[in-house]
């Protein structure tokens, strides 16, 4: 992109650059500029709005766990409606479909990005702790609700959702798991307190 010419929205287009260098090409691939490349600007745009690569690379992270807040307004607002089970997959689904097995894969692999995180004052692995936030809240209230069962240990069976959807999804290069296989550890890991609600 020739100099002197504004970009709309650089931020977005730099970070939708960014996730797809990390979706195509994985984590040590994605560089300053293969994402200014990717998203037809110079190198020195990148710069002008963030300190440095380590810098932009936080702010991505900090931009794509906002959006799972969008996604835990929609999955609490679904309780009380359709099966638990089909409610769970569907987030887990949504959740691992997007980038988000990526960046988890790119904080592991950068020293220094974590360190900002933590900074940042993101505690665990950030995406997957909000994830497990998002699947808490919204089994808290099918619990209130009365249904799965009143003693449902709600952060173990968040931790063991989020775990095991991250497994089936992370690694598969764009090849999402069968969608019964996400259906079948949800039933699996739920159905003591989806059968207890009913004792």
């Amino acid at each position: 992109m020739p100099t002197g010419v504004a970009i709309r929205d650089v931020r977005e287009q730099l970070f939708d650059a960014a996730e797809r260098v990390l979706l195509r090409d994985g984590p040590n691939a994605l560089t300053s500029r293969a994402v200014t490349t990717e998203a037809g600007c110079a190198k020195g745009v990148l710069h002008r709005h963030f300190a440095d690569f380590d810098a932009f690379l936080a702010e991505l992270v900090l931009d794509r766990i906002g959006r799972i807040d969008a996604q835990a307004t929609a999955l609490t607002d679904s309780a009380g409606t359709g099966t638990v089970a089909d409610n769970l997959t569907g987030a887990l689904t949504t959740l691992f479909e997007s980038v988000a097995a990526a960046i988890v894969g790119l904080i592991a692999s950068r020293d220094n990005l974590r360190a900002r995180l933590r900074q940042a004052g993101l505690a665990g692995v950030p995406m997957l702790t909000e994830a497990v936030a998002m699947i808490a809240s919204y089994l808290t209230i099918e619990c209130e609700m009365g249904r799965i069962a009143a003693d449902a240990e709600i952060e173990t069976l968040a931790l063991t959702l989020i775990g095991a959807g991250h497994l089936l999804f992370a690694g598969r290069e764009g090849v999402p798991p069968e969608p019964g296989a996400v259906h079948k550890v949800v039933t699996t890991v739920m159905a003591d307190v989806l059968q207890r609600r009913l004792l």
